[in-house]
């Protein structure tokens, strides 16, 4: 099937007990991919995510394993089952930008997988520090949003999904009262995300510094399979521009509308969303794309990329 394809995985906040276990059940590449995550971590990930408790898994030392695990384990079986299938570019949204690295081939999922684990960990000891929270503001134009904000110390743009649709970070008290001048301005709702930080936002400064040194160390493959990222949305070719994309992302927005576009711009006609939820499928929905988007969450989603004329099973 001769049809220029893009990969891209979800972020944190689309968890769930018991995402990914039917693929574990179904594939042995896939339970491999937890087993392998279980030993290089030290304790049972694997075991979170399939029984929970829910609120352990939520937390984000643990949820963002636990999506780069569960993302990787169902790339894998795609890998497997429909070898014929290689995307011409990978994305991924915030942390799902690691997945979209393994996924590319540019970075080993054993390494993946420390990285993340610090990511997290660091995400969660600035969240307690500097304690903050987001919401999504809905009806308003980045543009618009980013002037009704500026006169609030504390909030910034976190992230640009789609159109009508900017998501704000920042301190309790700052998105409070951003989320007031928002609905002056012509907001139609503003939505409280429940998160335990201020992500993407000044106030994760600190665990960006901490990163750092992690992502200078890390080595990454050159492939052929492009990748886009979230600082730029657009295309990253070179490896120190990588490494700094991954580094900037921690405080910068999120250029994700503004990816997707530049995919469709390179003759993306597909899009696979792999991992838990359809979040991104919906999202790219409300941006128009005129490409097909489908998600593979479940075993069953597999026969999508059947009728796509992708392999046989």
């Amino acid at each position: 099937m001769d049809r220029k394809t893009a990969f891209i995985f979800p972020g944190q906040g689309a968890q769930y007990v018991g995402m990914g276990r039917a693929f574990a059940r179904s594939y042995s590449k896939a339970r491999a991919t937890f087993e392998e995550a279980d030993d290089r971590l030290g304790f049972s990930l694997s075991k979170l995510i399939f029984e929970g408790p829910a609120e352990e898994l939520t937390l984000t030392k643990n949820s963002q394993l636990a999506i780069y695990a569960v993302s990787v384990a169902i790339w894998r079986v795609v890998q497997e089952q429909f070898p014929e299938l290689i995307p011409a570019v990978t994305a991924g949204l915030s942390l799902g930008e690691y997945s979209a690295l393994t996924a590319s081939g540019k970075l080993k999922f054993e390494e993946g997988l420390e990285l993340v684990r610090a990511r997290g960990v660091y995400m969660d000891e600035a969240s307690i520090d500097h304690p903050g929270t987001m919401a999504v503001c809905l009806g308003m134009e980045a543009a618009s949003a980013r002037q009704a904000i500026e006169p609030v110390e504390g909030v910034w743009i976190a992230n640009l999904n789609c159109p009508g649709q900017v998501v704000i970070s920042g301190t309790i008290d700052g998105i409070e009262r951003a989320s007031l001048l928002l609905l002056e301005r012509g907001a139609k709702r503003l939505i409280p995300l429940n998160v335990s930080g201020a992500f993407h936002s000044g106030l994760m400064a600190d665990a960006k510094e901490k990163l750092k040194s992690s992502i200078e160390s890390l080595t990454l493959h050159s492939t052929p399979i492009s990748l886009v990222m979230n600082v730029s949305g657009d295309f990253v070719e070179e490896e120190s521009a990588i490494r700094q994309n991954l580094i900037d992302q921690m405080v910068s927005p999120v250029y994700w509308e503004r990816g997707i576009r530049k995919m469709e711009e390179r003759g993306i006609e597909l899009f696979i969303e792999m991992g838990c939820g359809k979040t991104l499928s919906g999202m790219n929905r409300k941006i128009g794309i005129e490409g097909t988007t489908i998600y593979l969450e479940k075993v069953e989603d597999l026969e999508k990329l059947t009728g796509c004329g992708y392999g046989s099973s």
